[in-house]
């Protein structure tokens, strides 16, 4: 156990080494080769050549052209692109994940009494593959309220580790953040993975060690954080998973919404109930 944390530690330090060289034949040789490889839409992006960029991290965490993700105006709205890897109805506190697998909110968030709040509420996992836009929005306007860091370890997070690790997400290191909004309190979780090399929020800045190694609450209550929805919230430095949780309110998850379904920035997750 000890072995694959630290191979896990090892391999994110080295990628967060490799893709922070700017040597320009280096690094425009990485990103041309990516960008091959994994079909990067390069007409959403901003910038749309190798050579406008400093380094491959900031290939990765690029910044789409507005237009490029139009917003519906629903409730609660998609926080990034990627593939709906789970989504429902908390049974009490306890996800019900694929193959009949569990685990609970208290378990995913590290703090008992916020979970009790969210009995039953609504929730939403979305992967991020390689080729995704790796920045994360307000999935609503909201208030951040606190956050809270907790150390694990760094599994891949992709679909198929997902099905095969049945806590996965309540052991990997996680950055949890909670807003209140005219739908009451929502939570937005980071998980890190693999070869994440670090989060960031447009709040705190990177999060790195020493936080990676420390459970860590943070209280913003009274520092008027306040996010307007699809507002950029945070990004990762590669990629990984997204999890919006929301409390049982007036509020359903879009009905056309299923497992592995592509989605992308700005497109609806929840909807108030008929």
């Amino acid at each position: 156990m000890l072995k694959n944390i630290t191979f896990q530690r090892l391999s994110s330090w080295f990628f967060r080494k490799i893709t922070r060289i700017k040597t320009r034949w280096f690094k425009n040789l990485f990103i041309s080769q990516f960008a091959k490889i994994y079909k990067i839409e390069w007409q959403d992006c901003v910038r749309q050549r190798p050579e406008q960029f400093t380094n491959f991290n900031d290939f990765f965490t690029r910044e789409l052209k507005p237009e490029a993700r139009p917003l519906s105006d629903v409730a609660i709205i998609s926080p990034a692109d990627g593939k709906i890897a789970a989504c429902g109805q908390l049974s009490n506190t306890e996800f019900i994940h694929a193959k009949g697998h569990h685990f609970t909110l208290e378990a995913l968030i590290a703090d008992p009494d916020l979970a009790e709040e969210f009995k039953n509420g609504q929730f939403a996992t979305i992967y991020l593959s390689p080729r995704d836009y790796h920045r994360i929005h307000m999935p609503v306007t909201g208030q951040l309220q606190r956050t809270i860091h907790i150390p694990g370890k760094l599994y891949s997070v992709s679909l198929k580790t997902a099905k095969n690790i049945p806590t996965l997400f309540a052991e990997n290191e996680r950055h949890v953040s909670l807003f209140e909004t005219e739908y009451g309190k929502v939570i937005v979780i980071l998980v890190g993975a693999i070869n994440v090399s670090s989060m960031e929020t447009v709040w705190e800045g990177t999060i790195t060690p020493p936080y990676a190694s420390i459970l860590k609450y943070s209280d913003y209550s009274h520092e008027e954080i306040i996010l307007e929805k699809a507002a950029e919230m945070g990004r990762f430095n590669m990629g990984s998973t997204v999890i919006v949780i929301t409390e049982n309110n007036n509020l359903q998850l879009n009905e056309t919404l299923k497992e592995y379904q592509p989605i992308k920035l700005g497109e609806p997750l929840l909807q108030k109930a008929d």
